[in-house]
C-alpha cells in the first residue's frame, strides 16, 4: 500500500496537526508521489488510530497549504509540487530533516537576493523611530555575541533572525510584512546552518545597520547585496 503510517495514539500534539505533519512529510519526501491518490479515509483512520473528524481536519489543513486536493469519485490526491506553499512556516518546520541543507540554503539565498536588498532600502527610508531604536538594540546584542570568547550559536541565530525580520517589518510596504513574519522559521534554519563554523559576518551586518540608521537607502541596498554575496560562493544559486 502507498504510504503506510504509524499510529499516533497517545501523542501530546493536537491530533489533526500530528496527522497532517506525518502525511506532509511523506509528500515532501516523495514517498507519496505528486498526483497520486492517498489511502482512503478508513485506511488512514485505522493506521493513525484517529477519528474521521481528526483526519478530515488534517486533510483540510494540508489542502490549505496546497499539498492535497479532494475530488468526488476520485479521492484525495497529492497536488503537483509547483502549487505547494513553501512560504508557510509550518510547512518549513515539517521539512526539517527531509531537504538537503545545502540545497535549502542555496534556494533560500536566491529568494533573499531577489527581495532583501530592496527591503533594506525601504527600511532605511521608512523605519519609524521605534523600529530604529529596536534595530539598534538588536545590533548591540549581535556585536556582543560576535566578540565573545565563546561563540553562542543559538543566541546568534535568535538575534540575527530578529535583525532581518525587523527590516522586513520596517519597510512601510504591506506586501513585505509576510516575509518578516512567515519567513522567521526559514531565516532561523538558514542562519543556524550558515553560522555553524562561528561565522557571523558582523561587519557586513554593521554596514546594513549603519545605512538604515542613517536613512541612506542606496547604501542599505548595496550593503545587503554585498552581504548576501559573502555566502553565495558557499551556497551557489
Amino acid at each position: 500500500m502507498i504510504g503506510d503510517f504509524d499510529s499516533i495514539a497517545g501523542s501530546k500534539r493536537s491530533l489533526h496537526v500530528q496527522v497532517a505533519r506525518e502525511i506532509a512529510r511523506k509528500i515532501l519526501s516523495g514517498e507519496l508521489a505528486q498526483n497520486s491518490v492517498i489511502p482512503s479515509e478508513l485506511d488512514l483512520c485505522e493506521q493513525f488510530g484517529v477519528s474521521r473528524t481528526a483526519l478530515r481536519e488534517a486533510v483540510k489543513l494540508l489542502t490549505s497549504k496546497g499539498l492535497l486536493k479532494s475530488r468526488p469519485k476520485v479521492g484525495t490526491k497529492v497536488v503537483e509540487r509547483a502549487y505547494w506553499n513553501f512560504l508557510d512556516s509550518q510547512l518549513i518546520e515539517w521539512m526539517d530533516g527531509i531537504s538537503d541543507n545545502d540545497e535549502f540554503c542555496s534556494q533560500f539565498l536566491g529568494l533573499r537576493g531577489a527581495i532583501e536588498p530592496e527591503a533594506c532600502a525601504l527600511a532605511a527610508r521608512h523605519a519609524t523611530i521605534e523600529q530604529r531604536m529596536k534595530l539598534s538594540e538588536i545590533f548591540d546584542k549581535m556585536c556582543d555575541i560576535a566578540k565573545a570568547d565563546v561563540f553562542d550559536q543559538e543566541q546568534w541565530t535568535t538575534v540575527d533572525t530578529q535583525f532581518h525580520s525587523l527590516i522586513f517589518n520596517a519597510t512601510g510596504n504591506v506586501f513585505y510584512l509576510p516575509f518578516g513574519n512567515i519567513l522567521t522559521t526559514m531565516f532561523a534554519n538558514f542562519i543556524h546552518h550558515t553560522s555553524e563554523d562561528g561565522s557571523t559576518c558582523i561587519e557586513e551586518h554593521r554596514k546594513i545597520y549603519s545605512a538604515i540608521m542613517a536613512g541612506n537607502s542606496d547604501k542599505a541596498r548595496a550593503a545587503s547585496a554585498a552581504h548576501l554575496l559573502t555566502v553565495k560562493d558557499k551556497y551557489p544559486v
